[in-house]
């Protein structure tokens, strides 16, 4: 084990970003056309990156495994992006985002990164309103706020519910300038399956044309990893079907560090599980969180009826109703981090009271919202004692105005309208803190390769606030990368294009037809989505909202034994030159597989809970995590050693100087 050296500078909190860019080499105009580099995803990190580096001046060769870089999975975080510009008037500032931040992911997080993050999030909103990202405007005109958890101020900004779709046709806008211009070459539809390490540092990529099949070798003098991040491991998700891990996963081979990677954040606010039949699961934004207020029965006996069919929510009155996250946590009532509302969520159906067929969902209810915004519209259109259907009419328009688009998905996924019945949501995979190790520059250990967004670990901990995702993925890519990428560069400006003839690129390519070939050859009689399913469910139990050391321990056996039958009896039809999904997802499965027994060794090794990180040991007596910050207080990044479960631990002690260790309250 060795302790990481982060590259932290030095100095205080509030000058580390301004002061390391003053004095980190440059790459004058001239010398960056010499310069190639590879971006490998294209959503918010990726897009923007691309753009970004591109406009400068370097030469970017752009891959994505969709047929268009506008299908990134960005474009499903609706609620918002969260910026420290404080136009509520209601007390935010750059310390207080950073405070909430780094106390959201329980102290787990680099205290540097995460005051970058808050630094710089104000000049995204400026560059996104440039770009003509249509954010919403309150009634004088100005970009409208709204809250979200883990904060008690209003530093949201939204575009109706379709944020990420939103900024994403902001970058994506950037970055078909920069292809029309020919300084980007786009290759949709190729699949990263190797990285390439020449002489110790990252020099291009194995990519397979997704619809031809074909092996392409690519050179560039550093690489960009933008790939998103793995909750796919657990089948179930909030994610695209498409999202994985093995771009990550062969860095990590290469010598990339793994980093936290059992943080794993559970989002409350999602559809709930309807039967087998379902390949993935739907996120209702945080922002409904905002307006709607979460129950469930205060009487067992109402929840039971509720279960078998003989109740409705509507039925159950309100004296009879347990607001329990208003109840638990006064401050912050409906809005705490996703991780505490999760957690909460879960005891209240493993008590009895879910409020589906299965027992596992709660109440998400509009009713008090529409009322309320109905007699505030009443009022201003200076109607006097208007009937309670009047009050309901009006407040429906305000609410349909505010979230319209997410109401009608529920209603098209469920069969019911959420206006008149309360929806039913229960936790979900959403997100995954842990990832690729990077140091103050994002570089992983790897020298050459750089890790974007949701792919890296660096600023969120062990949870992540709402509508921070966003904000990460586009400070990386338009604000950090493009100024620290040229300390690395600034090495090569008479290197010369990387050739891709080179023993290295030979190795790497045999490697990957090799397994591509294996595939082929096992001849098995089980498709993908069978041990993909298998995994999902032992992760879920296992390793999922609540985790133990015996469970943790039962996983890594069942998952060896997966992957071993996995190995003998997949599978996978058609052939290897063509277009071939099934073969696409044996691949990232294979990653999967490999990758779910290091999410629960990292989870066995770490004996505290902390943010979404919850063992069932380690907790106070009012069911809150309880950290262990004299023993576990660093960042634990997993070095792949040649075999699935050898993965050797380096640590990056944590240290906190601008804020001082506390355990979290909502309360």
């Amino acid at each position: 084990m060795s302790i990481l050296d982060a590259k932290v500078p030095a100095g205080p909190i509030e000058r580390k970003w301004s002061e390391h860019k003053d004095h980190i080499r440059l790459v004058n105009p001239a010398n960056k056309r010499s310069i190639d580099i590879i971006v490998v995803g294209t959503g918010l990190a990726g897009a923007s990156a691309a753009a970004s580096l591109a406009e400068m001046g370097y030469n970017v060769k752009s891959f994505c495994y969709q047929d268009s870089s506008r299908r990134a999975h960005s474009i499903a975080a609706q609620g918002g992006i969260n910026a420290a510009k404080n136009y509520p008037n209601d007390g935010d500032s750059v310390y207080r985002l950073f405070y909430d931040t780094l106390k959201g992911g329980d102290y787990r997080s680099r205290e540097a990164n995460t005051w970058r993050l808050a630094e710089v999030s104000a000049s995204i909103i400026d560059q996104c309103v440039a770009q003509g990202v249509p954010f919403a405007r309150d009634y004088g005109g100005l970009l409208d706020n709204r809250s979200f958890g883990g904060a008690q101020v209003s530093r949201t900004f939204y575009a109706r519910g379709q944020t990420g779709q939103q900024l994403l046709l902001g970058a994506y806008s950037a970055l078909m300038r920069q292809v029309g211009k020919g300084k980007v070459k786009m290759y949709d539809r190729h699949e990263m399956l190797d990285l390439v390490v020449v002489e110790g540092k990252a020099r291009g990529i194995i990519a397979r044309n997704l619809v031809t099949g074909e092996l392409e070798r690519h050179g560039a003098h550093a690489v960009l990893l933008c790939t998103g991040g793995y909750g796919n491991v657990f089948f179930l998700s909030t994610n695209a079907m498409g999202s994985n891990v093995t771009a990550a996963w062969k860095a990590h081979k290469r010598g990339a560090y793994m980093a936290n990677p059992c943080y794993t954040q559970i989002h409350p606010t999602c559809i709930p599980v309807s039967g087998d039949h379902q390949s993935k699961l739907t996120l209702m934004s945080e922002s409904l969180r905002n307006d709607g207020r979460i129950w469930v029965p205060k009487k067992l006996e109402d929840a039971k009826a509720i279960q078998e069919g003989k109740k409705k929510g509507s039925d159950i009155a309100e004296d009879d109703r347990d607001y329990y996250l208003e109840r638990r946590y006064p401050s912050f009532g409906n809005l705490v981090p996703r991780d505490v509302a999760s957690r909460a969520a879960k005891e209240r159906c493993d008590a009895g009271f879910g409020v589906n067929r299965t027992g596992e969902a709660v109440y998400l209810d509009f009713a008090s919202a529409i009322e309320r915004y109905g007699k505030m519209e009443a009022n201003v259109h200076h109607i006097d004692n208007p009937s309670p259907e009047k009050i309901r009419e009006l407040g429906m328009k305000v609410v349909s105005e505010k979230y319209g688009n997410l109401f009608d998905m529920y209603e098209n996924i469920v069969g019911e309208n959420p206006y008149v019945h309360a929806m039913k949501i229960y936790p979900a995979v959403h997100y995954t803190m842990g990832g690729l190790w990077v140091d103050y520059n994002l570089q992983s250990t790897v020298p050459g390769m750089y890790v974007l967004g949701e792919a890296n670990f660096s600023d969120h901990g062990a949870n992540r606030l709402g509508a921070s995702a966003l904000m990460q993925g586009l400070a990386d890519g338009y604000f950090i990368l493009p100024y620290t990428i040229a300390d690395y560069v600034a090495s090569d400006i008479r290197t010369g294009p990387i050739k891709t003839d080179t023993a290295e690129f030979v190795e790497a390519e045999k490697s990957v037809r090799e397994r591509i070939d294996k595939f082929f050859n096992t001849k098995g009689t089980e498709p993908v989505d069978h041990f993909h399913k298998r995994l999902g469910k032992v992760m879920w139990e296992k390793c999922g909202m609540a985790r133990n050391a015996k469970g943790l321990q039962e996983g890594i056996e069942e998952i060896r034994r997966i992957r071993d039958d996995f190995w003998a009896n997949v599978r996978v039809p058609g052939k290897p030159n063509e277009l071939n999904q099934e073969l696409e997802k044996a691949g990232r499965v294979a990653d999967f597989l490999e990758l779910g027994e290091l999410m629960c060794k990292d989870a066995l090794n770490r004996n505290e809970s902390c943010g979404g990180h919850f063992r069932e040991e380690y907790q106070t007596e009012e069911g809150e995590a309880l950290r262990d910050d004299e023993n576990f207080a660093y960042v634990a990044a997993w070095e792949w050693t040649g075999e699935p479960g050898k993965d050797v631990m380096h640590k990056e002690e944590l240290k906190f100087e601008a804020l001082k260790l506390s355990q979290r309250s909502y309360k």
